[in-house]
């Protein structure tokens, strides 16, 4: 449990790294003399530094010991942070905002592999489940704490404390996490290989689809928020979210070896209906925050349901098949970054939830139609 709770402060860090600008953009945007819509993109530059490096450096460092790897990984998120704190300058920001891009596409590749090593097979799931609770709570706790110090100190705060934790957790690594080896050369399957096993195409498509609808509003909601008035109320709006999504990430947990693809339709369907209401009735913020909610519910547990799924569409190719997702998660992280930009910029905050609610209809769709491989009824391996 130690070793996995490392692994899911890793999580913790590169969500928070990767999502913290959100709450705090227009703090950002004042110092740096630049636009929110341009702010933004320091979230779309983190995803295209882990889209492009995340296959090919899993690729290239297939063979080399775990520990060492994700020691270095994580060093690359302090040294990002660190300068991303100093910086007043925006080309520099955007640079060191790409390097812990490149940690992370080298992290999120290893993570998963790694807590599913630490179990058994009807284990794993669970193991997934705890090493990406790094993530809701890093949307609970982290981004409205960040945003919270942002107001009451600085923004660059924020990023100093992201250092100060990973510095702490390089230390839990090398003191408590198991070691695991490489892959011997050769055993990683291409790219090819590994599209034509049954169900991966449709769990990767699902991953593009679903993120980039989460992104286009996560990414600006404090723009959203301020067109509603509720602008004052970003950090609480946040802890709403990232309250309800660790509640979505223990039921995905607890039930996840049993119903993989009921928990996968809920976890849609709680999106939209949330997208919806939002749609229709964001002039209410009782409702606003019930909206909030639900897509907390649905998105907590989403990406162990994703990362599962790959790694079980994939058999012998499940790292490869995890590579991928992490590139394709971050393509539609960069993508939601700019398209989010785009519809702030011409379209207004009102046309976010109405994107979602585009996007996933194809999402919706794919699970539907893939219940044999990949989104099946039960988890292979699994008794009734």
């Amino acid at each position: 449990m130690a070793a996995l709770l490392a692994l899911a402060t890793a999580v913790f860090i590169t969500s928070l790294t990767e999502t913290l600008p959100a709450g705090l953009l227009p703090a950002m945007s004042a110092d740096l003399g630049v636009s929110e819509s341009a702010t933004g993109q320091t979230v779309t530059i983190y995803a295209i530094g882990t889209a492009l490096t995340a296959i090919p450096l899993t690729a290239a460092t297939s063979g080399w010991r775990r520990k060492r790897l994700l020691l270095m990984a994580m060093a690359g998120f302090a040294a990002a942070n660190t300068v991303t704190a100093v910086s007043g300058n925006y080309p520099l920001t955007m640079a060191a905002r790409f390097v812990a891009g490149v940690a992370a596409g080298l992290a999120w590749a290893l993570l998963a592999g790694y807590a599913r090593r630490m179990a058994p097979v009807h284990l794993q799931g669970k193991a997934i489940a705890i090493a990406m609770a790094g993530i809701p709570v890093a949307l609970s706790l982290g981004v409205p704490a960040g945003t919270f110090l942002g107001k009451v100190v600085s923004w660059q705060v924020a990023f100093l404390a992201m250092t100060g934790l990973t510095a702490g957790l390089l230390v839990w690594i090398a003191a408590l996490l198991p070691d695991f080896p490489g892959q011997p050369r050769g055993a990683t399957p291409p790219m090819l290989r590994t599209l034509r096993v049954p169900g991966v195409v449709p769990v990767l498509s699902v991953t593009l689809i679903f993120v980039l609808a989460h992104t286009v509003l996560y990414t600006y909601i404090a723009a959203y928020l301020d067109g509603l008035g509720m602008g004052g109320t970003t950090d609480l709006v946040l802890l709403v979210f990232g309250t309800a999504s660790l509640t979505g990430l223990w039921i995905v947990g607890a039930l996840i070896h049993r119903r993989p693809r009921a928990l996968t339709l809920a976890a849609v369907l709680l999106v939209g209906v949330a997208a919806a209401v939002l749609a229709v009735f964001s002039g209410t913020p009782a409702l606003v925050y019930a909206a909030v909610t639900l897509w907390g519910l649905g998105w907590g547990g989403a990406p162990t349901l994703l990362q599962t799924a790959a790694g079980d569409a994939g058999g012998e190719a499940a790292d490869t098949a995890q590579a991928m997702l992490v590139t394709l998660w971050n393509v539609a992280m960069a993508a939601g970054g700019v398209a989010g930009g785009l519809l702030l910029d011409l379209s207004g905050t009102a046309s976010f939830p109405w994107t979602i609610l585009l996007l996933l209809a194809p999402v919706l769709v794919l699970v539907l139609t893939s219940r044999t491989h990949g989104f099946p009824a039960r988890r292979p391996g699994t008794s009734p």
